[in-house]
């Protein structure tokens, strides 16, 4: 996918690249690298620091990224594929495939035992888990609560296990919500991955490696790095302080989420957050998804799958954070409604997501423009670092224009 690297001239990111080298100096970041699309053009490739900071290896293109979460834009385009082949609504109850999630519960609010429940007033769809209105929940980013840690007491985040046994743990386990009515971040991607694995009848890797990958050229994406390829792989950094993003020093961290990951299979297909990517793979994915030249959906598939699909009035939210007004959730990522006082004017309309080491990518179908960053630090999906390169990178752009 190299060869589809090159860059449209004509564009000035002086201020987006100064601004990231500014977080490498200042020991925030190890590295970054990034895109920005104009259409399906590319109109800036930006390396910036160190792949592996202790032994001063400059980050290139060609790096390989743990990107877990944006894992799910995968996971949501294998289901959406299905969808486009009619062998699910979106309005399917899960349990038509999944029985196991059949006659959900529900916990009381400020449940403090995990049988203090009461029965959903209706069943989990295919909608919900693509949206994360579900009711399912994490046990990553919410400690201290009584789901939290019940997820991980059941471990439902082992990767000694298939997709499958997880469905035998979570159909044990209360929601947090009534299905619909509200949005939290969760394991639905897991559930979806299964989901594809039931309806297509292949492994969940097997089936994405068929209808993506190869389609596109992603030679570098997957759950296991080939031996040949493990120099390639970028090192994780943890930050000085988690409540501080911005409080200088970098710890590396490259045993996490846990020793040996990647380098062997394991059971679990993390269909949420289990992929290795690069640069140039995730440019392919996202240019599959924007018009202009041939896409992995049809136009109306990508449509539907940006468009938001929260009740009015329910916002996406994080724990610590709270809610996040303007923002929605579609099929794959979140929506921007209403532009917050951090964002650029022009972002109005944009979905984006990304994963918790600071991997993120982003299309703006009124804008026109499109983008990803990949670095490795723990805990970055909401860092300084992205709010500023994407407000940068939007008025690159515009003044361009």
């Amino acid at each position: 996918m190299m060869e589809d690297m090159k860059v449209t001239a004509g564009y000035d990111f002086g201020a987006a690249h100064a601004a990231m080298r500014r977080y490498v100096d200042g020991n925030i970041l190890s590295g970054v690298s990034s895109v920005v699309l104009v259409g399906r053009d590319l109109v800036d490739v930006n390396c910036v620091g160190w792949a592996d900071k202790e032994a001063q290896i400059p980050l290139r293109v060609d790096h390989i990224f743990r990107v877990f979460s944006n894992t799910k834009l995968i996971t949501s385009c294998a289901a959406l594929l299905l969808f486009e082949e009619g062998r699910f609504q979106l309005d399917d109850p899960i349990e038509k495939f999944i029985p196991q999630l059949a006659n959900r519960r529900v916990l009381r609010p400020d449940a403090t035992l995990l049988d203090d429940t009461e029965p959903a007033k209706g069943s989990i769809t295919i909608r919900h888990l693509l949206s994360h209105n579900s009711g399912l929940s994490y046990g990553l980013l919410d400690p201290g609560t009584t789901i939290f840690k019940a997820y991980n007491e059941r471990k439902v985040l082992n990767p000694a296990t298939t997709l499958a046994d997880m469905m035998d743990v979570l159909a044990d386990l209360p929601l947090v919500f009534h299905p619909g009515t509200s949005w939290e971040y969760s394991v639905a991607s897991d559930v979806t991955a299964r989901l594809v694995e039931i309806v297509s009848g292949q492994p969940f890797d097997a089936f994405i490696q068929a209808r993506i990958l190869d389609p596109l050229g992603m030679v570098d994406t997957g759950f296991v790095i080939p031996e040949q390829n493990r120099n390639r792989l970028a090192a994780y950094y943890a930050g000085a302080d988690i409540m501080e993003p911005m409080k200088p020093g970098l710890t590396r961290t490259d045993d996490a989420p846990y020793p040996g990951a990647y380098l062997r299979p394991v059971p679990r297909l993390n269909g949420g957050g289990g992929l290795v990517s690069t640069l140039p793979d995730m440019v392919a994915l996202i240019r599959s998804l924007l018009p202009g030249g041939p896409t992995l959906l049809k136009p109306d598939t990508i449509a539907l799958m940006m468009t938001n699909q929260l009740p009015d009035g329910v916002w996406i939210r994080f724990a610590r954070i709270g809610d996040l007004p303007g923002r929605g959730f579609a099929l794959a990522g979140a929506r921007i409604l209403q532009p917050s006082l951090f964002d650029h004017p022009d972002s109005v309309g944009e979905l984006y997501w990304g994963g918790i080491a600071g991997t993120q990518w982003w299309i703006s179908p009124k804008a026109n423009v499109a983008g990803l960053m990949m670095t490795q630090r723990q805990m970055a999906f909401t860092h300084p670092f992205a709010v500023e390169f994407k407000r940068l990178a939007y008025e690159a752009v515009k003044r361009k224009g």
